[in-house]
């Protein structure tokens, strides 16, 4: 049963660490195609393609989707004053992504000139650098991990972290139980009178051991 008045804010919480999640992927899949192509010659005059993708275009992407995906599993456990952390760091990784694929666009062909050093061991490019259009996706997408960011600060207002839910359920059920003290002493009082009779009952004597102790000679006054 989820009915109780945590329910709405826990299934928020829960839709929310979702929407990180698949931001996260959706970072880290942007980085993986070819962003940079070109083509460079070796030392023979060869021509050789030259071709970058986003993870060393823009290495930025790989790290904001990391911090993603942690703030994700984060958002899980924190409460009040935590989530301000992790809205701080969500909106840090969409900004990071956006300037990181801004700096790939921009810094295109000092990036494939590296990468064809690395290929051919001549920095030199013989033809044009062509971008593609990834760097705007991600330009976008950075954007978009912003305005969740946005949305987050305000959905998750009235949160309450899971551990203080837990304590104060548990605090409760501490308050309505009954005292182990009150119970031990009513217990003992019951306990005192219910021996308290059989003892009272012992102490009458009854007709026989009256006959018994006249027996012996004893007055049983």
């Amino acid at each position: 049963m989820s009915g109780g008045p945590g329910a709405p804010a826990r299934g928020r919480r829960g839709r929310w660490v979702l929407v990180l999640l698949l931001l996260s992927g959706l970072v880290a899949l942007t980085a993986l195609p070819v962003w940079i192509t070109a083509t460079g010659a070796n030392a023979l005059g060869d021509a050789v393609a030259v071709a970058v993708r986003g993870t060393t275009a823009a290495p930025g992407l790989v790290a904001a989707a990391l911090v993603l995906l942690a703030a994700a599993g984060a958002l899980g456990l924190v409460g009040r004053a935590g989530r301000w952390v992790v809205v701080v760091v969500v909106a840090a990784a969409g900004a990071l992504v956006a300037a990181s694929a801004l700096g790939a666009r921009s810094g295109a062909t000092a990036t494939a000139e590296r990468a064809a050093a690395d290929a051919t061991g001549v920095s030199n490019l013989t033809g044009a650098v062509q971008v593609a259009a990834w760097p705007g996706v991600a330009v976008a997408l950075g954007v978009v991990v912003v305005v969740a960011a946005a949305g987050l600060a305000r959905s998750s207002a009235g949160w309450v972290a899971p551990t203080d839910r837990h304590e104060r359920a548990g605090a409760e059920a501490a308050g309505a139980a009954p005292s182990p003290a009150g119970g031990t002493a009513a217990g003992s009082a019951a306990g005192g009178s219910a021996a308290a009779g059989p003892a009272a009952g012992d102490a009458e004597p009854d007709e026989r051991s009256t006959w018994d102790a006249l027996s012996r000679g004893d007055d049983p006054t």
